[in-house]
Parts: C-alpha cells; sequence; structure tokens
C-alpha cells in the first residue's frame, strides 16, 4: 500500500486547487485562495501583500501556524491540521468611512458563527468582540478567535478555529478554557466545507456591509451580531488597554460595534475595545 502524503489520516490537508475552483469565481469577492503548509502569521503575509498592492479578496491558509499572534499578542497555537488557521485581505474604499472599519471583525465573527452552526451543528455564540464559544459538557469554552490590523489602506482579518484538536492537545489557558468543534460534538469537523461555508459568508456579509456604506444596522448585521452575542445580558468585567476596569451589565452592542455596559450607579459607558470576563 502506498504511504499516505500526511500522517494523521483524520487530518487530512486542504486542496488549493478544490478551494480556488469553488471560491474563486467571476462574481466571487475571492480572487486568490493560498494554502500554505507552514506559515509563522498569516495575518503576516496578507499584510506584506497588501502592502505590495494585492488586490481584495486573498485568502491565505496555514497548515500549521508557528508566531499566530491574537488580541494583546497572545499565541494561537494549533497541532497541524488540526484547525482553520487563515487571513482575508479586505479593501473596504471610499464608500466606506474608515470609522466603519471596526465592525469588520464582527462581521467576520458572524459568518463563523453561522458557518460553525450549520456545518458542525454545535452549540456556539459570540463573545464580544472577538471570541467563538462554544457549549461543551464541562460549559463554554473557546473554540476560536478573530483579529483584525490595518494594512495601508486594506485590512487584513485574522481567524483561528480549533476543528479536530484533541482534549489533551489544548494549551492551557488564563481565562476561559480552550475547546475544539471535535471537544464538542461536533457532526461534521471537516475544514474544507467548513472553510468554504465561511468564505461564503463573509462575502455575503461585507457585500451588505459595503453596499450599505458600512451602516451595520442597515445591512442587517447589527441585528444578527445581536441575536448571536452571548455577552448581551450577561454581568462583565471588562479591562481597558489603559489598565482600567468597568463593572455591569452588558446590554447591548451599539451600532458602531461598542459594547454597551451599565454599571451598578446606573452609568452607561460604551467600550471600544478590551479584554471581557463574563462574570458567572
Amino acid at each position: 500500500m502506498p504511504s499516505s502524503p500526511y500522517t494523521d489520516l483524520d487530518r487530512p490537508p486542504l486542496s488549493q486547487r478544490s478551494l480556488e475552483r469553488a471560491m474563486v469565481t467571476p462574481d466571487s469577492l475571492w480572487t486568490a485562495i493560498d494554502v500554505r503548509g507552514e506559515t509563522a502569521s498569516t495575518n503576516a503575509d496578507a499584510a506584506a501583500a497588501a502592502m505590495k498592492g494585492e488586490p481584495e479578496g486573498l485568502v491565505v491558509v496555514a497548515e500549521q501556524q508557528t508566531a499566530g499572534r491574537g488580541r494583546r499578542d497572545r499565541q494561537w497555537m494549533s497541532p497541524p491540521r488540526a484547525g482553520l488557521t487563515l487571513s482575508v485581505l479586505l479593501r473596504p474604499g471610499p464608500a466606506v468611512p474608515t470609522g466603519a472599519y471596526g465592525w469588520l471583525p464582527l462581521l467576520a465573527g458572524v459568518a463563523l458563527l453561522e458557518a460553525v452552526q450549520r456545518v458542525a451543528e454545535v452549540e456556539a455564540a459570540l463573545k464580544w468582540p472577538n471570541d467563538l464559544l462554544v457549549s461543551t459538557e464541562k460549559g463554554d469554552g473557546k473554540c476560536a478567535g478573530i483579529l483584525a490590523e490595518v494594512a495601508g489602506d486594506a485590512v487584513v482579518v485574522g481567524i483561528g478555529l480549533n476543528v479536530s484538536t484533541r482534549a489533551e492537545e489544548l494549551p492551557e489557558t488564563t481565562g476561559l478554557p480552550a475547546t475544539s468543534l471535535k471537544v464538542a460534538g461536533a457532526a461534521n469537523a471537516d475544514r474544507d466545507p467548513l472553510l468554504r461555508a465561511l468564505l461564503r459568508g463573509i462575502a455575503g456579509w461585507y457585500g451588505g456591509w459595503r453596499e450599505a456604506g458600512g451602516d451595520a444596522e442597515l445591512c442587517g448585521l447589527l441585528a444578527a451580531y445581536r441575536r448571536g452575542c452571548a455577552t448581551i445580558g450577561r454581568e462583565v468585567r471588562v479591562l481597558l488597554p489603559g489598565g482600567d476596569e468597568i463593572r455591569g451589565e452588558a446590554t447591548s452592542v451599539d451600532g458602531d460595534g461598542q459594547l454597551v455596559i451599565r454599571t451598578a450607579d446606573d452609568l452607561t459607558h460604551r467600550v471600544s475595545a478590551g479584554d471581557v470576563l463574563h462574570v458567572r
């Protein structure tokens, strides 16, 4: 019997040719899909391409990422072919004010949530601003993270999703425990249909958002995010970038993508960035 080109039969490689045939079409947002066996950071790769003038629609996917980053420069590690690690290059253009670009990671979150629910059939929700939570026997766990970065006049949105990572392979964390679709009992942990559903979802939401001039309420994105956000209605503790802290009830996400918090003294705060802890 000929030897397999990969060592773990439960984790087949992605086919760039098959993905491009399905996703890179005349009317599609996507212009190229670059599947790499290994890279340091897909966000860094896509950002470098953006600075060289690469057009909108590039997707960089890594079978293994050696120096992936989350928010606040946290590392995002995964065994080879156990997850989806990708970055997409977007150029919203003059029709969308730069102040609306903060919606892009939230838009990617909605697309990711929909793809996971549809393909993997697991209970999932969004934790503001950039995490995907899935339900396990031990409670909610972090299954994915999203990081958006500006590169010149472009925005690179990176997504890391744990798909077939086994319980013993998950890293130790100081916040929510890490988990994967497999650990959560996914009906389907095949990365190919997950990636296709995710890219179709991003393209659909992005097209509507850009057509609406970045107005998340007008294109339905705000309502979709609110429906999928587990942070709304929870007591939270938010660590702000400067080190200050806010405690209170997360009452909503506003039209600018900010988390609205009502504190015990009945004051309302709007937070555009911060680390959120759901208080049990």
